[in-house]
């Protein structure tokens, strides 16, 4: 009876080792679980943010989900083009690292804006700076809105160049064209991904730009009908367009209402 007894205790006991050697195994494992899934959740996360400030945030989810993103058209979009006058002879006096943070400072005083009026920044070429309204979501409001950011930007010039004279520095002349019409808007590239939007909408904007004064927002006929009751503007001749005809340009003077 004693040695049945020693038995069944030392049965239980390695009974009770072997049960806590298993807990033991799957709590170290759950616990590698937990820290894998925290890293993929970080990286998942990083992942995301990043998509998020190269592509709007619908895009992003879209091709998340199905791997690739349908290209759409929209019927009114308003596209605005800024650039620098003589920007050439600016970049020649100043040192690489110097021309690039001034261009950063620019560029990211007019990535706020266009945040502040939800529109959708498109790209930057070299010293231009392009952004669009109605896109990815379309909106009524967009060319009041875009011509309100065209209107900002200038004045952050103007306040950037008060600085610049009274250090003796060369002021930065900036041009600023609008435009509204239809676009087609997608994703393109393989590796780098870019949302991005083409037509004559696009082509038209940039001509309002290159035809533009500095200080001034140079918008066609189209925007202007769309906003001339929220802007106050003068008429300053026509241009002529590839595959379009002559249109009217208009400089925005100041805003109407909010």
């Amino acid at each position: 009876e004693i040695k049945r007894q020693k038995i069944v205790k030392n049965a239980f006991l390695l009974g009770l080792v072997f049960i806590l050697i298993i807990a033991f195994i799957l709590y170290r494992n759950m616990r590698v679980k937990i820290k894998i899934n925290r890293v993929l959740d970080k990286q998942k996360a990083e992942i995301e943010s990043l998509l998020l400030n190269i592509l709007p945030a619908k895009i992003a989810e879209e091709l998340q989900l199905k791997g690739k993103a349908t290209p759409r058209n929209y019927e009114s979009v308003t596209v605005l083009f800024t650039d620098f006058k003589g920007f050439t002879k600016i970049a020649e006096g100043l040192t690489p690292g110097e021309l690039v943070e001034e261009l950063n400072i620019f560029f990211k005083a007019f990535d706020n804006i266009v945040d502040k009026y939800q529109l959708e920044k498109i790209k930057t070429i070299g010293d231009a700076y392009m952004c669009a309204g109605g896109i990815p979501s379309e909106t009524d409001d967009h060319p009041h809105k875009v011509v309100k950011a065209g209107l900002d930007m200038q004045d952050f010039m103007n306040e950037f160049n008060k600085n610049q004279k009274s250090n003796g520095k060369q002021p930065w002349g900036l041009r600023v064209g609008v435009h509204t019409g239809p676009v087609v808007a997608g994703v393109v590239g393989k590796k780098k991904y870019a949302y991005d939007i083409w037509g004559n909408t696009v082509n038209i904007a940039s001509r309002m730009e290159s035809n533009g004064e500095v200080g001034k927002v140079n918008v066609s006929s189209a925007t202007f009908e769309l906003t001339k009751n929220h802007f106050k503007c003068k008429y300053r001749g026509k241009i002529s367009a590839k595959n379009v005809g002559e249109i009217d340009m208009y400089f925005v003077e100041n805003g109407l209402s909010q």
